[in-house]
C-alpha cells in the first residue's frame, strides 16, 4: 500500500459521524425488512437495538470528526468521501429514510482539514432546488462529487429527470456516481441494471461516472461498461471484499480492470474493509491503483 494511503470513495455522511442528519435506522420498514434478508448474517433476523446496532460494527457511526480521523490515521486511509446520501421510501413513508444536510456536512468537512471530500445528493422529484444545492455546495464549499440514489425514487438512472443532474456535472466538471445492482432495501431492483447508464455515457462522454456496489447481480454488465467506456468507473463499496464476486475479482486483478475499479466501504466498518482487501491475494499494481490512484485520477485531485 503506498504510504500516502487508502481513498475511500464511498461514505455516507450520516453512518460516519453521529449527527449529520438521518442515517440508517430501523424505524423504517425498509431496513427492517432487510434485518430478515440481506442483513439476516449480521443481525440474525432480529431488529436491533441502537446499541446492538453499534455493537455489531455495522453502519455505526463515529461520536465526532475527530475520533473518525483518528481511526482513519490508525488504519492508514488518507481520505474518505461523504456524501450527503437521500434514500426515499417509495412504498412505506414517503419521506427520506437517509438524509443529511449539506450545510452540516460541508462544516464537517473543514473540520477534518482535507481529510472528508464532500459529495452531495440529488432529488429527481425536487429538481431546482436540487441543482442549487449542487451548484452552492461546489462553487462555495469545495465539494467535489454528487451520488445518488435513483432505485429510492423507483426510477431507472437514464430516466429524463436525472438528465438535468448530469449536465450540471458536466458543466461543474465533478463526477456523478450512482447506485447500481440489487437494492439490499425492499426497493424495486430493474433500474439497477448497469447496463442502463450505457446510454447516459454515450449522451454525456466527458462526463466521469461511478457505478456503486459492483452491479451485483448483474456483475457483467458493470464488468462491461467499466471495460468499453473511458468514462466510467465503478466501486466495490457495500460488499465485503472477500464477499465480492470472483468474475469481479479477476477483472479488478487484471490490465482491463485495474485502472478502472474503485475502493469504498459504503460506511461499512472500515478496519474490515481495509484487512480484506490487504488479504486478498492481488497483483501489487491493483493494490495501488484500486485502493488510491484511481480515486485521484476519478475525482480530479491534484
Amino acid at each position: 500500500m503506498e504510504s500516502e494511503g487508502i481513498i475511500d470513495i464511498m461514505g455516507h455522511a450520516a453512518a460516519l459521524i453521529k449527527g449529520l442528519g438521518r442515517g440508517m435506522t430501523f424505524d423504517y420498514e425498509e431496513y427492517r425488512i432487510a434485518t430478515r434478508t440481506t442483513f439476516k448474517s449480521i443481525f440474525r433476523g432480529k431488529v436491533p437495538t441502537l446499541e446492538e446496532q453499534e455493537k455489531a460494527g455495522f453502519l455505526s457511526p463515529y461520536p465526532n470528526v475527530s475520533a473518525l480521523i483518528a481511526d482513519m490515521d490508525r488504519l492508514g486511509y488518507d481520505k474518505i468521501v461523504a456524501c450527503a446520501t437521500k434514500m426515499w421510501s417509495p412504498y412505506y413513508h414517503f419521506d427520506f429514510i437517509m438524509d443529511c444536510p449539506v450545510g452540516d456536512l460541508a462544516d464537517a468537512v473543514d473540520e477534518s482539514g482535507g481529510r472528508l471530500i464532500g459529495a452531495t445528493s440529488y432529488n429527481p422529484f425536487r429538481i431546482d432546488e436540487s441543482l442549487r444545492e449542487i451548484e452552492w455546495a461546489v462553487r462555495e464549499r469545495g465539494f467535489m462529487y454528487v451520488w445518488f440514489h435513483p432505485l429510492s425514487y423507483g426510477l431507472p438512472p437514464n430516466d429524463r429527470r436525472f438528465y438535468p443532474l448530469y449536465a450540471k456535472c458536466s458543466e461543474l466538471q465533478i463526477p456523478v456516481g450512482l447506485q447500481v445492482g440489487h437494492s439490499a432495501e425492499v426497493l424495486p431492483s430493474e433500474g439497477g441494471r448497469p447496463m442502463i447508464v450505457d446510454e447516459v455515457a454515450i449522451d454525456f462522454p466527458n462526463l466521469k461516472i461511478n457505478l456503486s456496489h459492483t452491479g451485483w447481480p448483474w456483475v457483467e454488465e458493470w464488468i462491461s461498461m467499466l471495460w468499453r467506456h473511458p468514462n466510467v468507473y465503478g466501486d466495490i463499496s457495500s460488499y465485503y471484499p472477500k464477499g465480492l464476486d470472483e468474475k469481479l475479482l479477476r477483472f479488478m486483478d487484471s490490465s482491463r480492470g485495474r485502472d478502472k475499479v474503485l475502493f469504498g466501504t459504503n460506511s461499512f466498518n472500515l478496519e474490515r474493509c481495509q484487512r480484506e482487501f490487504l488479504e486478498m491475494d492481488f497483483d501489487e499494481r491493483t493494490v495501488k491503483r484500486v485502493l488510491r490512484q484511481n480515486a485521484i485520477e476519478f475525482l480530479g485531485i491534484d
